[in-house]
């Protein structure tokens, strides 16, 4: 299970290091890919191969749904961790999650996400306004 929030710095090559806590679980390769909220999805092997049986299920016919998997899908690369620990991440994906020096990384149970510095406490600054709501919602689902 991936948990926790670090703070690095991206290089001008565009590697990121991934937190030593991370590496393990995520493996010699993993997928990065565009995510929501305009941050990067890391997924462990496996744990993507579970996501994208998933996406499979979803209906054609859906305009939605194949948008959303175009948008996985074609934002996917395969990536491995260099002898420092970091990973190169595309200019594509730099430029959808915003990536220009400061980078918050963080661990959401069966994912990594990376974010940038900015867009991280900008989000933040949303979520805890809106904290016991999304904390409401969650005990309507059960949770």
């Amino acid at each position: 299970m991936f948990i926790g929030e670090y703070l690095h710095a991206i290089d001008n090559k565009g590697r990121v290091i991934i937190p030593s806590r991370f590496r393990d679980e995520l493996g010699e390769k993993f997928i990065v890919t565009k995510g929501l909220d305009n941050c990067l999805f890391v997924y462990p092997q496996e744990e993507w191969k579970t996501f994208e049986n998933k996406l499979k299920q979803l209906p054609l016919t859906s305009r939605d749904a194949r948008a959303f998997v175009r948008l996985f899908f074609s934002g996917a690369t395969e990536c491995e961790l260099d002898k420092q620990g970091r990973v190169t991440l595309p200019n594509n994906l730099r430029d959808h999650a915003r990536l220009e020096k400061d980078v918050i990384t963080i661990g959401v149970s069966t994912r990594v996400e990376i974010w940038s510095k900015e867009e991280w406490d900008r989000y933040n600054e949303t979520a805890d306004l809106s904290y016991d709501d999304i904390a409401e919602k969650m005990a309507e689902l059960g949770i």
